[in-house]
């Protein structure tokens, strides 16, 4: 099933809120247990400690004493427990690898792992070596040019189908980091440079060979003896999941409201970042709330929802639409509410698993949605109804408790009155009196009947989104009604 993973909010004690943790590591109590000590904790020694009233984790070599922070943590106490007295690092990365756990659990920081020493059997080759020349011909690579005016990095990717949203560059203050997406790979080109370069530059891609150009403006005409000087993760080929998630600040240009408690924010992207977000996938944001680093993540959409259907629309690359809701006491949307025209935010790379390829060759795409689980639809809409021509029926089915709830109503209104494929059905949970349409919340029967394919074996997929108990629910009564695991894939919100 292509599924994110996502943590089950489970409602909190009053008093154990993310403000309350963050009071309470600010306080000056010990909540390792171990007096300002830090330890070196070997496997033995940890997996002592692997009780809800006494549990230590390790996360990339550090040992954390989470014991504290049971009650303050969303995901419940059974999901830390899962990694109790254990190396808790493949787990924290399936659900939350975007969370700075570092400055959440600082507080907690027990000390490192001993590490026994493996010694390599003599003889062994690397994988590499082992693969030889097939393996160097597949792998990227790069070289550098100049004239008097540019620097031109070339990156050769040695695939075809290369294109725009694969290919993210940052180039500030000298330093240039210039990643390029191979399916579950990443290949990461980060130096800092010899000398200054202008803000702007310029990428050229040669999709049928895979060819990536970097070109940057000299901010003197000097000759470069070398490029500059090579950064850790330098010419690295490694899965994405193990590449650090990659920030930048972008400012705040708008801020509009869509209802009541919902507002489109647009961010303008850095001169110095070339970044288009893929169709399904997500960014995260990043703020500094009373010292500590507090991360969420939220689906760019479009400006507004295109009518034209002739070609996607595109947007000009500089900036990102969010859709976000504001609630009452959240610490992290009362914060990004306070922000000013003209504020910085961190906003990270793309994530996600969602692929074009999934609705290219479809007849039916359903879409379920709860509330601001909306955003994922939006491009994934557009993308569909001008470029899948096979598409005999795209419906949507938007979940909202009110009428005054709904996003976007008049657009999507507009949107099937002008295409025939399309449909929407809006359904409240708690409507007005003279709500004239459906009503109730997600089952299996109200799916069933809202749901029919446009012939008996048509090829179909259904994308759904919303809080983590819809999104579960739903998931499990499509199954029940037979669909298969490769006709759903669930965003998260």
């Amino acid at each position: 099933m292509f599924v994110h993973f996502v943590i089950f909010q489970v409602p909190l004690k009053p008093g154990r809120s993310l403000m309350d943790w963050i009071r309470l590591t600010k306080s000056g109590k010990d909540l390792t247990g171990l007096k300002g000590r830090l330890i070196e904790v070997t496997e033995d020694e940890l997996a002592k400690h692997n009780r809800k009233e006494d549990c230590w984790i390790c996360i990339r070599g550090h040992v954390y004493n989470v014991t504290p922070y049971m009650e303050y943590h969303p995901g419940g106490e059974d999901e830390l427990m899962k990694a109790a007295g254990t190396d808790g690092t493949d787990l924290f990365d399936q659900v939350h690898r975007w969370v700075n756990y570092e400055s959440m659990l600082k507080e907690c920081l027990v000390g490192r792992m001993a590490f026994k020493p493996i010694a390599a059997p003599k003889g062994m080759l690397s994988e590499r070596e082992v693969l030889g020349a097939s393996a160097r011909d597949t792998t990227p690579s790069y070289d550098w040019f100049q004239t008097d005016d540019l620097i031109t990095v070339v990156i050769y990717t040695k695939q075809k189908g290369m294109n725009a949203e694969l290919v993210i560059v940052d180039c500030q203050h000298k330093r240039l980091r210039g990643e390029i997406i191979l399916d579950d790979h990443s290949y990461l080109v980060e130096v800092d440079l010899d000398h200054e370069v202008q803000d702007d530059f310029a990428v050229n891609i040669a999709e049928k060979v895979g060819k990536v150009e970097i070109i940057l403006k000299k901010k003197n005409r000097i000759q470069w003896k070398v490029l500059g000087l090579p950064l850790e993760s330098h010419n690295t080929l490694i899965r994405r999941t193990e590449r650090g998630l990659f920030y930048r600040k972008c400012k705040l240009v708008s801020k509009t409201e869509v209802t009541h408690d919902t507002k489109l924010f647009c961010f303008m992207l850095p001169k110095s970042t070339h970044l288009q977000v893929p169709i399904g996938q997500h960014v995260y944001l990043k703020q500094i709330i009373a010292g500590t680093e507090v991360v969420k993540p939220y689906t760019p959409i479009l400006p507004f929802l295109p009518l034209d259907f002739k070609e996607p629309f595109c947007q000009d690359g500089a900036h990102i639409y969010l859709m976000i809701k504001i609630y009452s006491c959240g610490l992290f949307t009362q914060a990004l509410d306070h922000l000013q025209i003209g504020d910085d935010i961190s906003v990270s790379n793309p994530e996600g698993n969602f692929k074009k390829s999934q609705v290219e060759a479809l007849e039916d795409l359903f879409l379920l949605a709860a509330g601001t689980g909306f955003t994922p639809m939006v491009k994934l809409l557009n993308f569909a109804l001008t470029k899948v021509d096979c598409l005999r029926t795209v419906k949507l089915i938007f979940f909202n408790k009110k009428d005054d709830d709904i996003l976007w109503r008049n657009q999507l209104e507009q949107l099937a009155l002008r295409d025939e494929r399309f449909e929407v059905q809006f359904i409240l949970s708690e409507p007005a009196e003279d709500w004239m349409g459906k009503q109730g919340k997600i089952s299996s029967a109200l799916l069933s009947e809202c749901m029919k394919r446009s012939k008996k074996d048509s090829k179909v997929l259904i994308c759904i989104c919303g809080p983590t108990p819809f999104t579960e629910q739903g998931l499990q009564y499509l199954e029940d009604l037979g669909y298969s695991q490769e006709e759903m894939h669930a965003f998260t919100a």
